[in-house]
């Protein structure tokens, strides 16, 4: 132990790149040309107030490029034998450090901007938990070269190479090369430029729409122009009444925000790759994708857990999925999706790819599930009738009132009924569960179907669950608790005459101190 501290002494602390000062003061600069342009070119009054956006941008800009000299000034990272290192903070210094044994992910992006000066911002995935506030180590930014040293480096996962000079004359310690034994470079997915159809269509079309909309209407009167009067003469030479007008408008939302959508898709996965590739001790499955930003992610494959097939109810029609693994030390949350394996496309090409990151002969994904009990159908609509109840209870006692005509109380029961009953059906024919070979597959959701495979010896705990509703009707559910993914999955109501045994299954040999004689005999030998 005294050996390692003396080792780490020695081992210099490394800045970010100084690339990023004058970038960014490049950058702070370009901020100021907008508000430049606005007053010089178009001749925009002062005064008028018109300038605000293009103040608001400068300003942004400036106090951006402040900051990260402030960053750049107080950060400090450097690579043991057996820690990764980390000092930040301008007010409050943190000093964080994380035994390389336990990085799950290297996650290297490069903004369109950091390509341009050859920057790149690397993100170590160390097991941290989101919900309790722990962030990621992220080095924003350091050099292109720099980043890809510090990605073989610490995507290794070996202790052996150390850092003996400052990033501008990097140096490391010859580490152990990648095993042969492990195969080479096996690309599973690539770029389907197609898929952008099935990325185009959603809610978030009205919302970029309307963000582009609420952006122009804001930054036109800064050059001069006057969107309202010029929408306003539009509707009056058309003479279109404003029903007719508010439709073509939420129709003119849709098709800018689909098409917004589609151009987001094709520069975000741009020369999408999926593939295995050899590492130091095993394999790594790395993602990379991008346009104007790239994106690379290196997950171990000895922390893959599983994976996990999710279908949005309202475009199921289209067999759209997205798939997702089920590993350790990823945030589950995060905005970034690091879990995400495959952009979103059909459900017919997702199902053979997970197969193939699992890895297996047989593919979990396509075992025939089990169906569960018309009770958990009957459990189903009984909550579709008590919440159609409810808010058409809600409403009469709102007319009763006179806040509302006595017609919408039938209006609702008559349009939030069949809705309700059709989602019991739909959630009802979600469920399913299944044993094949290694791994346990549970199948559940109304809004996203999700169907996860999970293996088996990643099951650390078992839970069984019975409500008063439940034992009435002869259910249970069993959820599979692991150090991964979300934590657990549920397979919702099964009959209770069959859970033990499944939950038995699904975790060999968690339960077997808790069953009696004839359980343990009816359970298959593990």
């Amino acid at each position: 132990m005294g050996e390692e501290h003396e080792r780490a002494a020695e081992v210099p602390w490394s800045r970010l790149s100084n690339r990023m000062l004058w970038a960014d003061g490049v950058w702070s600069l370009l901020s100021l040309a907008p508000l430049t342009i606005a007053t010089w070119v178009f001749g925009t009054d002062v005064q008028t107030g018109n300038l605000m956006p293009w103040v608001i941008i400068a300003v942004i800009g400036v106090v951006r490029a402040a900051a990260d000299a402030l960053r750049w000034m107080f950060t400090r990272y450097r690579v043991t034998g057996e820690y990764m290192e980390l000092r930040t903070g301008v007010l409050v210094r943190n000093h964080r450090s994380v035994r390389r044994e336990r990085i799950r992910s290297v996650d290297l992006d490069a903004k369109f901007w950091h390509r341009i000066v050859g920057l790149r911002v690397l993100t170590i995935g160390a097991g941290q938990q989101a919900a309790a506030g722990e962030s990621a180590f992220e080095l924003d930014a350091v050099s292109k070269t720099e980043a890809e040293e510090l990605r073989r480096l610490l995507a290794l996962s070996s202790p052996a190479p150390i850092r003996r000079r400052s990033p501008e004359g990097t140096e490391l310690d010859p580490g152990p090369a990648p095993d042969e034994n492990v195969g080479r470079t096996r690309v599973l997915a690539g770029f389907r430029p197609g898929w952008f159809v099935y990325n185009m269509f959603n809610a978030w079309a009205f919302v970029m729409a309307a963000g582009l909309c609420w952006g122009a209407f804001m930054l036109a009167p800064a050059v001069g122009l006057d969107p309202t009067s010029w929408v306003v003469g539009l509707l009056d030479t058309w003479g279109l009444h404003w029903t007719w007008a508010a439709l073509a408008g939420v129709l003119v939302l849709g098709v800018v925000g689909s098409l917004g959508l589609a151009v987001a898709f094709l520069t975000e996965y741009w020369n999408f790759e999926l593939a295995r590739v050899p590492g130091a001790k095993g394999t790594l499955l790395r993602t990379r994708h991008g346009l104007f930003r790239t994106r690379e992610v290196n997950r171990d494959d000895d922390r893959i857990r599983g994976v996990q097939i999710c279908e949005p109810v309202l475009w199921r029609w289209l067999g759209i999925a997205d798939t997702t693994v089920v590993t350790t030390g990823l945030d589950e949350w995060s905005m970034s999706s690091p879990a995400a394996v495959l952009p979103r496309g059909p459900v017919r090409v997702a199902r053979p790819i997970a197969g193939a990151v699992l890895g297996t002969s047989a593919n979990p994904m396509d075992t025939p599930l089990r169906h569960h009990p018309r009770a958990a159908l009957g459990r189903r609509l009984w909550w579709a009738a008590v919440t159609t109840a409810l808010f058409t209870g809600a409403v009469g006692a709102l007319a009763a009132t006179g806040l509302l005509p006595l017609a919408a109380v039938w209006i609702t029961a008559a349009a939030l009924g069949p809705l309700a009953l059709l989602g019991a059906v739909i959630a009802y024919r979600a469920l399913g569960h299944g044993i094949a070979d290694e791994y346990v597959v549970v199948r559940s959701g109304l809004f996203f179907r999700a169907t996860t495979a999970l293996r088996r010896s990643a099951v650390s705990t078992v839970v069984i669950r019975e409500s008063v509703p439940q034992r009435l009707l002869g259910l249970r559910s069993v959820a599979t608790m692991t150090a991964a993914g979300a934590g657990g999955y549920e397979a919702p109501d099964i009959a209770a005459a069959e859970c033990t045994l499944f939950a038995s299954d699904a975790a060999p040999g968690v339960l077997d101190p808790f069953l009696v004689a004839e359980e343990r005999e009816a359970a298959p030998a593990r």
